[in-house]
């Protein structure tokens, strides 16, 4: 229990002297961003979608839906990590288990703060949503899902707030198989576009839970490490082993997910087939081959894989170097697989005149400061959840 207490409690002083001001100002900051973010999704619903997004009637899905994925696939992750240890009693995950739970909460509500400036008529959205059922849509599935997870979720963290774990383990399981269900669907939003031959495929729905889990696994790692290295506050043994753990799980998913993404390289290329051969040189040597391979394939995955075995998971130091690696390329990777599956047209290759071989899209001002705002919330609910909650004080169950 001590050795647990000092994991998260500053060398000196108390919490109040951990360099408050510092807190203070980087909540304004994000604070401000955040603010920002949101009056240029507002001007957007106001002017119209047509005159301040880069989307079009060809290219429909643009970068703030390559966000929205990033966050609720970082969320999905993160509640996945925090179930291995506080609802399957894995030891080494259980001094994670709180701030893991907070931060599932955190991304998916800034999904939720992008998603409802990409959606024009937002405010139709809950109202539809029951009203307006249909059960044969993924999309209304995705709501769905999605609403009652973060209502699991909240209510997990809560029980853990109050020491009540059975309740919060019983949640937190159903927090897990709902999240598992609403991710693959949105998998399944993917993969089950015939129209898309890039993203066409029963593959698509394990491809997003395999990556949701080493999502998580990256991200807990990365904001664990910042708490603490901002906090100036002495990582415990028993937080070091439990890093070390998910670091672990997460070269283990980068391993499944780097075989994923050979096959469907070969499945791209193997005999040329139509829409999908196009849209699969686009990154292999296309416009956006740096987008592949020095984000998506590079910084997501083979440079944090390699320093997490090189140090056996063992150097937190270099473990957050991969985890910031992760993450950046992360955000690559769900921009590529949004916007690369649109690019093809329907009549590719059939040489129409007038009609171009590949569509463009280059997200404007309006959509990088909606998804500015985005991580920007994001990190401000972290900073003031690790000051709420005292770190997220870890105790054995």
């Amino acid at each position: 229990m001590n050795n647990l207490l000092a994991g998260v409690l500053p060398q000196e002083g108390g919490l109040e002297s951990a360099s408050s001001w510092k807190h203070t100002a980087a909540l304004f900051l994000l604070g401000l961003l955040t603010i920002v973010g949101v009056a240029f999704g507002i001007h957007s619903i106001v002017a119209g979608h047509e005159h301040t997004f880069g989307v079009t009637r060809e290219v429909p899905w643009g970068l703030l839906i390559a966000a929205y994925v990033f966050f609720v696939v970082t969320s999905t992750g993160l509640c996945i990590v925090s179930s291995v240890g506080h609802v399957f009693g894995f030891k080494n995950f259980t001094p994670i288990a709180k701030r893991a739970v907070f931060l599932s909460i955190a991304t998916i509500v800034a999904g939720f703060l992008v998603i409802a400036f990409e959606i024009e008529n937002s405010w139709r959205m809950p109202v539809g949503n029951v009203i307006g059922a249909n059960p044969t849509s993924n999309i209304w599935w995705m709501g769905t899902l999605y609403g009652a997870y973060l209502f699991f979720m909240m209510v997990e963290f809560v029980m853990l707030q109050k020491e009540q774990h059975r309740t919060a383990t019983m949640f937190g399981l159903a927090g897990l198989l709902t999240g598992v269900v609403a991710h693959s669907n949105l998998g399944a939003v993917f993969g089950l576009l015939n129209g898309r031959e890039f993203w066409h495929g029963p593959y698509m729905p394990i491809y997003f839970i395999i990556s949701a889990a080493m999502s998580g696994c990256v991200a807990i790692i990365f904001f664990t490490y910042l708490a603490y290295r901002v906090n100036n506050w002495q990582m415990s043994d028993d937080m070091k082993k439990s890093l070390s753990s998910v670091a672990k799980l997460g070269a283990l998913m980068m391993a499944v997910i780097l075989f994923f993404t050979s096959w469907k390289m070969i499945a791209g290329v193997t005999g040329n087939p139509p829409g999908k051969y196009a849209a699969m040189m686009t990154l292999i040597n296309g416009p956006y081959a740096l987008n592949f391979w020095m984000g998506e394939i590079l910084l997501g995955m083979v440079l944090p894989f390699a320093l997490i075995m090189a140090v056996r998971g063992n150097n937190m130091r270099v473990l957050f170097a991969a985890s910031l690696a992760g993450m950046v390329g992360i955000f690559f990777m769900r921009y590529d697989l949004v916007i690369v599956g649109q690019l093809v047209p329907h009549y590719h290759g059939m040489g129409l005149v007038n009609y171009p071989e590949m569509f463009t899209y280059s997200p404007t001002v309006h959509e990088w400061l909606v998804t500015i705002g985005g991580i920007a919330f994001c990190f401000f609910l972290f900073i003031a959840g690790e000051r709420l909650f005292r770190g997220h004080l870890s105790e054995a169950h």
